[in-house]
């Protein structure tokens, strides 16, 4: 295992702040966002332009060289569903800091984002799903092998460069699956395959006091299974709090008294 890495969601054009900013290229909302998250301790920062048809090209290449040139080349995760404009962030982007990662493929439409991948030397989030969430982990296996055989037929680290997301689930609704995904990602885990995914999932719809309680012991559950990553909210400090202890049990940070400052 390794030291738990954290990718920072506030990024995303969900949030109608940010899809403004985007919009008329403001960079200011854009780099307090970021800055944020980066001192909350986010390892890479997810940048979720959404479709952006028609200007994505050229929108993540402002972003991405926004955000690298006033954070010392932060890593970033290119989030879209225009595979033009990941190609477009990624032919700007600097790795001294780590590769970018190509968010996101599945076993179905976007499983050609594994290709893209490769062919620009990123890393892929590979979402065990196909059309629909898988029903179990039988399931969930087939599309994992699905998806690690398009890695490796195009020459792909997949240990390394492949980081599977086994779909966190609403506990609302679907509580009862919910040890099936931690389960899961024990089962990636011991074939030395590294995990990620959408934490903040598995809280959808509940009071805003219960979701940083939830989505603690939820990520204290999955770093325990082996997870490698994970994609959240760095500016809930519980949740922060919580990851940063766990390295320390798991012994992948040295402990010290300042440890939750670091």
């Amino acid at each position: 295992m390794a030291k738990f890495i954290t990718i920072g969601e506030r990024l995303s054009t969900t949030a109608p702040a940010v899809n403004k900013a985007f919009l008329a290229r403001d960079p200011e909302p854009i780099l307090a966002r970021a800055k944020q998250q980066l001192e909350a301790g986010a390892t890479y920062l997810d940048v979720n332009i959404g479709p952006a048809e028609g200007y994505g090209e050229d929108l993540m290449k402002w972003a991405v060289q926004l955000l690298q040139s006033n954070f010392d080349n932060v890593p970033l995760a290119l989030d879209t569903s225009n595979k033009a404009a990941i190609e477009a962030g990624i032919s700007v982007y600097n790795r001294a800091k780590g590769k970018p990662i190509v968010n996101s493929a599945d076993a179905a439409g976007r499983i050609e984002n594994i290709d893209l991948a490769a062919a620009n030397d990123a890393i892929v989030i590979a979402l065990c799903n196909g059309e629909g969430i898988a029903a179990d982990n039988d399931e969930r296996m087939g599309y994992c092998q699905m998806l690690l055989e398009r890695g490796m037929e195009h020459g792909m680290d997949v240990n390394e460069d492949m980081w599977f997301d086994p779909l966190f689930l609403v506990i609302k609704g679907m509580q009862d699956k919910q040890m099936d995904v931690l389960n899961f990602i024990g089962d990636l885990t011991d074939m030395g395959l590294k995990t990620t995914g959408g934490l903040s999932n598995n809280s959808n719809g509940m009071p805003k006091h219960i979701r940083p309680i939830m989505d603690s012991a939820m990520v204290a559950m999955a770093m325990m299974k082996g997870m490698t990553s994970a994609i959240v909210n760095p500016n809930d400090l519980r949740l922060m709090e919580t990851i940063k202890s766990c390295d320390i049990i798991r012994n992948e940070t040295l402990y010290a008294d300042s440890y939750l400052e670091i």
